[in-house]
């Protein structure tokens, strides 16, 4: 289809022999399929992450969009164990008492307040007889 297509990075029309097709619809040159935030190209040889329109590297994509922990704000890499209180993600690491710096392991009682995370001494017994897991 070369000479048909228009280029998702630039918008002009793709006349080289070869394009890079980015999920079913968005075609690129070669040249202009680039991380938005870092620049680095973006080919076969690396994983490529859409988000508005725009192409990122799996580094950029994570940083800006992935998940972050509650307590340090940094991204969480695929190899990474968590834990898990409501909504909040944290680094196994980061998993701790916010007032004696204990870490809290999985079975631990706790209380989170705000963003606080409190072991059940630091918190006391929890109000009305009701679970603080």
């Amino acid at each position: 289809r070369p000479g048909l297509a228009l280029c998702a990075g630039c918008g002009g029309r793709i006349q080289d022999p070869f394009l890079l097709r980015v999920s079913p619809d968005l075609e690129w040159h070669i040249a202009c399929l680039k991380c938005a935030e870092c620049g680095q190209p973006l080919d076969e040889t690396c994983t490529c992450f859409l988000r508005d329109g725009k192409a990122y590297c799996k580094r950029d994509y994570s940083r800006l969009f992935g998940i972050k922990c509650a307590q340090c704000r940094a991204a969480f890499s695929s190899s990474d164990l968590v834990m898990r209180a409501r909504d909040h993600v944290y680094h196994l690491e980061c998993f701790r008492c916010a007032a004696c710096g204990r870490q809290l392991l999985p079975g631990d009682q706790f209380c989170l307040r705000e963003r606080d995370l409190l072991c059940r001494a630091d918190h006391g017994p929890p109000p009305d007889g009701a679970a603080a897991r």
